[in-house]
């Protein structure tokens, strides 16, 4: 079975959060945390912060006086295209359809950091 992970990035030296990948989603921690990453999707590259708050907590986004220390970061691709010949406009011409390629995980990236 082919995997369906995201590429990973070390961004430096030492332990990182632990996560699993199901499908579309990345879940953070022990279920601390989980992001469907599909529904992230847009026509422009979509960017996910993952820090710890100084209260100990995961948080997404990058929140000044609240959250301390990156834990994660999420980049996803565009969303891709095709183009789908669907009949003939008035002209006769062929029409095409822009219809979304399906959603791969394994074109997004995690970059993982060190716990502090």
């Amino acid at each position: 079975m082919p995997s369906n992970k995201p590429i990973v990035i070390e961004k430096n030296e030492g332990e990182k959060i632990a996560y699993t990948v199901s499908g579309n989603k990345i879940t953070f921690g022990e279920d601390e945390l989980t992001l469907n990453l599909k529904s992230h999707e847009r026509d422009d590259s979509a960017h996910i912060d993952i820090c710890r708050d100084k209260y100990g907590n995961l948080v997404t986004g990058v929140i000044p006086n609240l959250a301390e220390n990156y834990v994660a970061q999420i980049d996803i691709p565009p969303r891709e295209y095709e183009y789908i010949t669907d009949g003939v406009d008035d002209n006769g011409e062929p029409q095409e359809v822009q219809t979304p390629i399906p959603f791969d995980m394994k074109k997004c990236t995690l970059t993982l950091w060190a716990l502090v």
